[in-house]
């Protein structure tokens, strides 16, 4: 009788669970079938689940008559770079602080964990006012240097590097290891799993950001793909599949590191909930 209560309530919990996966993929669904109609179909009233015309056109159109070209390459710069940068920096940072005695050490961390605190939006005024003093406006550096604030990767390196035994660093001392040799053959591959979570959610990150890079970039030739696709819009009107097409095609990367590093990523995501609660 329990036996059958229990699995009574795991089909239920699995047909709400089902119904709520599909509530929320019908945007997307509706999103990518509406590119692959014309127009004036898109226009049409009633609910059309499929296209009655299948139709690259949209997609044709974005590809042959924007710069979208040029703003993935300057996503890629961009994400690439602030992904190296953090990361490298991060794991530096939290390798000091957990592994090295220096003076200043605890003021170090205490201001790591109070940047922490503070929302990059804050900052956003002060951010632009220096780049252009540095002459840094439409440019990538421009974009790149204010992205680099990301405290939470120096926290989960230094929690990581906590863990690791003192008997690795001592006996790499013995040999006659500095302290670089024991960061980059010791620590830093014991926790190559910590490092590819954190890469891949600050490509994404970096990827998906929109407020700084949107007011950074005026140029379209600076323009990274998140900010370019609105320049789709206003070009374009309001045609619907076309602007749609440009946001699926900038969202296409994202979506394929996800699928492929789906696991690395949720790792991530638990690791950086873990210190935010």
């Amino acid at each position: 009788m329990n036996l059958l209560k229990i699995d009574f309530a795991g089909r239920l919990i699995t047909l709400i669970t089902l119904a709520i996966a599909i509530v929320w993929a019908f945007p997307l669904y509706w999103a990518v079938i509406t590119t692959l109609k014309p127009e004036f179909e898109v226009a049409q009233p009633g609910l059309n689940l499929l296209p009655k015309t299948w139709t690259l056109g949209a997609y044709t159109h974005v590809l042959t008559t924007t710069k979208i070209g040029q703003w993935y390459v300057n996503s890629v710069v961009v994400a690439v770079s602030v992904t190296v940068l953090v990361v490298m920096m991060g794991a530096l940072c939290g390798y000091a602080l957990s592994q090295l005695r220096f003076r200043g050490r605890t003021a170090l961390w205490f201001t790591v964990l109070a940047s922490f605190m503070v929302p990059i939006q804050a900052l956003i005024v002060t951010h632009f006012v220096l780049m252009s003093q540095l002459g840094l406006i439409n440019s990538w550096l421009g974009i790149v240097l204010p992205q680099l604030i990301v405290p939470v990767v120096v926290i989960v390196y230094k929690q990581f590097f906590d863990s690791v035994p003192k008997d690795f660093r001592e006996a790499a001392r013995v040999d006659g290891a500095n302290e670089f040799d024991i960061f980059f053959r010791i620590y830093l591959p014991m926790n190559w799993g910590v490092t590819t979570a954190l890469a891949i959610i600050t490509f994404i990150g970096a990827w998906n950001a929109f407020l700084w890079p949107f007011l950074v970039s005026t140029a379209d030739d600076t323009m990274t793909v998140t900010v370019g696709i609105t320049m789709v819009k206003e070009n374009f009107g309001v045609q619907y599949a076309r602007n749609l097409a440009a946001a699926v095609l900038a969202a296409l990367p994202v979506a394929i590191a996800y699928l492929v590093f789906q696991r690395r990523v949720t790792q991530a995501i638990m690791l950086s909930a873990g210190i935010k609660g």
